[in-house]
C-alpha cells in the first residue's frame, strides 16, 4: 500500500488535463499512486488519459457530477493519504513529500497547503490563496459556525480513514458539485489540520493574464475570483451544501453544527453584489440597515488580526464615497485579490 493518492477528477478539461496528470506523476515522494476519475468527458480527455498506459489508474463513469466523482474514488483508494487535485490545477513536485513529513509530524486528519493562483496561460498572478492562516483545532470553531480559511480543493491532502467516516456524500440532482466542501469541513470535526504556509501547487482562474490585468473592464466579472458562475452563486451554494454538510456528520458522527455559519467569503460576496456599481442611497442602505452579519465576519473572525480586522473595516466605509470609482475600486480590492492595484500591475506589464 502507497502512503498517497493524488485523484484527478475530470470532466472535459482535455486542454489542462495532461499537466495535471505530469505534475502528479512527477512527485518526488516515491510510491504515489495516480487514479484519474472520468465523469463521463466528451471532449478528448479519454485518448489523454489512455496514453498513460499502466503509470496510472482511469475509472470511466457517466456523468454523475463531481461528489459522485469523489464518491466513487474513496471506494477504490487504499493509500493512507489522498490529494484530490481538480484537473486544471497542478501540483509542484515536492508537493507529497512535504504533505507526508507533515503528517508524520503529529497525529493530523488533514494538511493543508497554499496554492498559486495562476492564469489560464499558467503564468503566476503573485497571488496565492488560502490569505489567512487557520489553526490546528479548526473543529472547535467549526462547531460555534466558523468556516475556516482553506485553500481550494488541490491545496488539501486527508487522512483516507477519516474521510472514508464523512463520505459517500448523498448524490441528488441539488447536490452534484462542491465535494471538496464536505471533504475540507467534515474532515476538521475528526482531528487537527497541519497548515504548512508555502506555495505547493497552481490554483487555475479561467481568465487570461490581459483579463486579469484590465480589471475585466470594469464588469461585475471583475468581482469573481474563482472558476464558477460568480461570487454570489459560490455563496448560495455554500449555503446549501451547510445544510447538506449539518446532515452527513449528525448521522455519521453524532454531531449537531449550527444551522447558520459565518464566513467572510460569503459575506463578501454578498456585499459585493449589493454595493458594486450601486448608487449612492443603496450602499448607504446597505451599511445601516444590512451589513451587520458582514461586520460580525470581520470584527469577530476568530482567523484574522486586529490589523486586518482595521484595514478590511477602513476598505468597506471607502464604499461610501459619493465618488463611484472609488466605491467601486474598494468593492473590487474586497471582493478578488486579482483586482488588487500591485498585482494587476504586475500582471499588465507581463500581458504587454
Amino acid at each position: 500500500m502507497s502512503n498517497m493518492t493524488v485523484v484527478i477528477c475530470n470532466y472535459n478539461y482535455g486542454e489542462y488535463l495532461r499537466g495535471a496528470i505530469d505534475s502528479a506523476l512527477k512527485q518526488t515522494a516515491g510510491a504515489t499512486q495516480v487514479l484519474v476519475i472520468d465523469d463521463g468527458s466528451t471532449d478528448d480527455s479519454r485518448d489523454i488519459i489512455h496514453s498513460y498506459g499502466e503509470r496510472i489508474t482511469a475509472i470511466f463513469q457517466e456523468n454523475g457530477g463531481q461528489v459522485a466523482a469523489y464518491n466513487r474514488a474513496l471506494e477504490h483508494i487504499d493509500s493512507t493519504y489522498v490529494i484530490f487535485l481538480d484537473a486544471d490545477d497542478l501540483l509542484y513536485a515536492d508537493a507529497v513529500s512535504r504533505v507526508i513529513a507533515a503528517f508524520s509530524s503529529g497525529d493530523y486528519v488533514k494538511v493543508q497547503f497554499t496554492l498559486d493562483v495562476v492564469t489560464h496561460e499558467g503564468a503566476k498572478t503573485g497571488v496565492t490563496v488560502p490569505q489567512s492562516m487557520a489553526v490546528a483545532d479548526c473543529g472547535k470553531l467549526l462547531r460555534a459556525g466558523w468556516l475556516y480559511p482553506s485553500p481550494p480543493g488541490s491545496g488539501n491532502a486527508y487522512r483516507v480513514a477519516a474521510l472514508k467516516r464523512i463520505f459517500p456524500i448523498p448524490v441528488t440532482t441539488d447536490n452534484l458539485y462542491g465535494a471538496d466542501f464536505y471533504a475540507i469541513y467534515g474532515i476538521a470535526l475528526l482531528g487537527d489540520v497541519y497548515m504548512l504556509d508555502l506555495p505547493l501547487g497552481g490554483y487555475r482562474v479561467h481568465r487570461s493574464a490581459a483579463s486579469v490585468a484590465s480589471g475585466a473592464n470594469g464588469s461585475a466579472a471583475a468581482l469573481a475570483f474563482a472558476n464558477s458562475e460568480g461570487p454570489l452563486a459560490s455563496a448560495k451554494k455554500a449555503e446549501s451544501r451547510w445544510s447538506t454538510l449539518r446532515v452527513v456528520v449528525q448521522r455519521r458522527l453524532g454531531e449537531t453544527l449550527p444551522v447558520a455559519f459565518f464566513d467572510f467569503s460569503t459575506e463578501k460576496a454578498h456585499f459585493a453584489s449589493r454595493l458594486y456599481q450601486a448608487p449612492l442611497a443603496r450602499r448607504w442602505r446597505w451599511f445601516m440597515l444590512e451589513s451587520g452579519s458582514y461586520f460580525h465576519t470581520v470584527l469577530a473572525n476568530p482567523f484574522w488580526s486586529i490589523r486586518k480586522k482595521f484595514a478590511v473595516s477602513c476598505l468597506t466605509v471607502l464604499c461610501l464615497s459619493p465618488l463611484a470609482s472609488v466605491s467601486d475600486r474598494a468593492v473590487r480590492y474586497i471582493a478578488n485579490p486579482l483586482s488588487r492595484a500591485g498585482r494587476v500591475g504586475k500582471l499588465r506589464s507581463d500581458a504587454s
